[in-house]
């Protein structure tokens, strides 16, 4: 199977396709495909590259990634439990070229057009999950209206965009497979001293050709890039041992120097690492406080 682009197994005339991934880690390739995909996570945790942007997901995270937008779900290596993923896949032709141009579905442009970024929906999961919840036993017909439903709600709901900047054209199979050596690379020795020559050699290029080569793909310097995965392993960290020192925290993510470590995560985030734990300490308490 190629690396990039991932073609979605279909037949020919199946318009909306249903899958339902259940491992202990999820298709860990950095890939693309023709199809807007949207995941529903049931179970499992971990690291998702967008474009240009990683960010954690984790259940009951509900996305939308767009046509062709270079993506990787990568799980905890940690994680010792099932990892269950609800996906649909579409194009925007799959029901009629002109199906989602018609002036009813006029307010559906929108969020067809954000996803080319990718998105999280972060309001109305409640009334989304249900309708996850029924497709693995629903008929075709069912799974396109549930699909208008799921859309539909998503109009609506609070949205977060996952990149800021998505690569436009197709990878080839060459930059497919060179791009997921340097992020899976990236992801598993991201705590490691930075060494842009160890990195380039992965790449197989000189460090000057691959430092043009990262940027023209991500908009982003690959020191940029390992910053955000440093900072987004901090961000679970603070989350999770609530009892462990920040101090310890910044070099476990590759930070020998806390100075330097506050400094990058406010950059990032936009607060301190102290205030962020609290914050995130605050928000779960109060989510299962009004479960229960």
């Amino acid at each position: 199977m190629k690396i990039l682009p991932f073609k979605i197994p279909k037949p020919e005339q199946e318009a909306l396709v249903y899958q339902e991934d259940s491992c202990f880690h999820f298709y860990d390739k950095l890939h693309q495909h023709d199809d807007i995909q949207i995941s529903y996570i049931v179970s499992g945790e971990g690291s998702l590259v967008v474009g240009d942007t990683i960010t954690d997901f984790m259940p009951n995270d509900i996305l939308v990634i767009g046509e062709n937008i270079p993506h990787v779900f990568k799980s905890h290596p940690e994680s010792s439990s099932i990892s269950v993923m609800q996906k649909l896949f579409f194009t925007r032709d799959s029901f009629g070229k002109d199906f989602f141009n018609i002036s009813d579905m006029a307010r559906l442009q929108s969020l067809l057009n954000e996803s080319r970024h990718g998105i999280k929906i972060i309001s109305d999961r409640d009334k989304l999950i249900p309708f996850f919840n029924e497709l693995k036993n629903q008929n075709r017909i069912q799974r396109i209206a549930s699909l208008l439903n799921i859309l539909n709600i998503m109009i609506s709901a609070e949205k977060q965009q996952l990149s800021k900047f998505t690569y436009r054209k197709k990878y080839s199979d060459d930059d497919g497979n060179r791009m997921n050596v340097v992020i899976d690379y990236t992801l598993k020795n991201f705590q490691e001293p930075f060494s842009l020559d160890k990195v380039a050699e992965k790449a197989n290029m000189s460090k000057n050709a691959f430092c043009r080569y990262f940027k023209s793909k991500t908009n982003k310097t690959y020191f940029q890039f390992l910053i955000e995965v440093r900072i987004e392993y901090a961000c679970r960290l603070l989350f999770k041992t609530n009892d462990l020192p920040i101090s310890e925290i910044s070099g476990l993510c590759g930070f020998p120097n806390i100075a330097n470590f506050n400094r990058k995560f406010k950059d990032l985030k936009g607060t301190t690492p102290s205030n962020y734990r609290k914050f995130m300490i605050a928000k779960w308490n109060n989510q299962n406080s009004i479960s229960a």
